[in-house]
């Protein structure tokens, strides 16, 4: 029976890092799509995330079911605790880029961004990207250290988030209200898919460590 709950568990570790692969490819889709104007890629996304949802569903069935069958104790019970609120923020960072995708689909043939902003979503994506590869690897390895660097990286979207909002207050700003809403979007799409990132990040340190490293009021 010890045998059967080490490969059940090895299976959830297993399904969350493909979960995880598959974010990563729709999010590089979704920012390459947005940012050439591409409708056949960002359909390709939309598509794309109804598999990310299945798998989620699944993935939770299985640990739900490992509970109620093994009544794991210490670091399992953690794991499989953990898997459950990793699955759920791996959904909604597919759901980011799903809706980022949706925004290039709107608005082809034309770019969703003018040109004064184009190379802060170049950056943003780029990042996100960046962000999402890292979080494989520590869904992997559990390294730590790949926690530091998603955070840091968030706190650079969180300044080319902030840049956007400078720029479309300022008095050389002329975008019309549906560039100004469609660029606010976008910024709020990359935005929220690091800190669902960061969320995840958080849950592996206490994996890794037993201690929870979140702030008053973090997930």
């Amino acid at each position: 029976m010890r045998a059967v709950f080490q490969q059940e568990l090895q299976e959830v570790q297993e399904r969350l890092v493909e979960i995880s692969r598959l974010v990563t490819r729709s999010i590089e889709r979704a920012t390459r799509a947005f940012n050439e104007s591409d409708v056949a890629l960002a359909e390709t996304v939309i598509e794309d995330d109804n598999q990310i949802d299945e798998l989620v569903v699944s993935l939770d069935e299985l640990s739900i079911q490992i509970l109620a069958r093994q009544q794991p104790v210490a670091r399992d019970l953690r794991m499989v605790v953990s898997a459950l609120r990793i699955s759920s923020s791996l959904e909604r960072m597919g759901d980011m880029a799903e809706h980022i995708a949706q925004l290039a689909r709107y608005r082809f043939p034309d770019k969703v961004v003018p040109k004064a902003l184009r190379s802060t979503f170049l950056e943003m994506g780029r990042l996100d990207v960046a962000i999402s590869e890292k979080l494989t690897e520590l869904l992997v390895t559990e390294d730590i250290r790949l926690a530091e660097e998603i955070r840091n990286d968030d706190d650079q979207i969180d300044d080319l988030h902030l840049s956007v909002f400078d720029k479309m207050l300022g008095e050389a700003w002329k975008g019309g209200t549906v560039v100004t809403v469609d660029a606010t979007l976008a910024s709020r799409y990359h935005e929220r898919f690091a800190d669902h990132a960061v969320s995840i990040a958080k849950k592996v340190q206490y994996l890794a460590t037993g201690d929870w490293l979140g702030g008053p009021g973090e997930d």
